[in-house]
């Protein structure tokens, strides 16, 4: 697999990562390849991991070729240096921004979930903004001003608004054309679908944004198609 750089300054790689490939090798049968080898591999060079996304999120994922860079960037994204934006398609209709202030703690199988009274846990901040309404779905930004695992997820779904495939923390089911306002029971959503549009760390230079994916243009497509068919009567 050729993976897509998007930018590279003064040490630092960004590449558009495919949904479906892990950060770093994982320990299940079948998890041998990952993004940081394969670019250690096209590169011809040592990589140093910067920051991770989850296996199935696509987008912008950068990564380090010297140790003076791979530092200078752990210190921007342990700081407030970095600002990330993403793009979600969830459940139901969001009208207006929200800003999703709810404390995370561990949950069971690797999960995360929302802190109940009396818990102590990490605080976590999402603001969240619709992009594009449709009947019962809306495409939206979402930026972590936090980096808390799965925190995007667990606070949309926290907030009523979960993604419309997600197999920790909803449905798990893929999604058909028919199902997103199309014809045909063709699979268009098997994943969940996020992705990492843009990542800004102003100190170093980087800004660097990644183009919406096949399967997620896919799905605003059939969607945007069913908002606008006429209502049987």
């Amino acid at each position: 697999m050729h993976l897509q750089v998007l930018a590279t300054v003064g040490g630092l790689v960004a590449i558009d990562k495919p949904a479906g490939l892990l950060v770093i090798p994982g320990r299940a049968p079948g998890d041998a390849g990952c993004a940081r080898e394969l670019l250690a591999a096209q590169l011809g060079t040592r990589i140093w991991v910067c920051h991770r996304i989850d296996r199935d999120t696509s987008g912008v994922l950068v990564f380090a070729t010297s140790a003076e860079a791979h530092r200078a960037a752990n210190q921007a994204f342990e700081g407030a240096g970095v600002k990330k934006r993403y793009l979600a398609l969830v459940e139901g209709r969001v009208e207006a921004p929200l800003e999703l202030d709810v404390a995370l703690t561990e949950a069971r199988k690797g999960r995360m979930r929302p802190v109940r009274p009396g818990e102590a846990g990490k605080p976590s901040r999402t603001l969240v903004r619709p992009r594009e309404i449709f009947s019962s779905a809306t495409l939206v930004e979402a930026e972590p001003l936090t980096g808390r695992q799965h925190q995007i997820r667990v606070h949309l779904k926290a907030a009523g608004h979960p993604l419309l495939v997600d197999h920790q923390y909803g449905r798990k089911a893929p999604l058909t054309a028919r199902e997103l306002g199309g014809q045909g029971d063709e699979v268009v959503l098997e994943r969940t679908p996020l992705h990492a549009e843009s990542l800004e760390v102003p100190a170093l230079g980087l800004a660097v944004t990644a183009p919406l994916p096949e399967d997620l243009r896919r799905c605003v497509e059939l969607l945007r198609a069913g908002a606008a068919a006429p209502t049987a009567t």
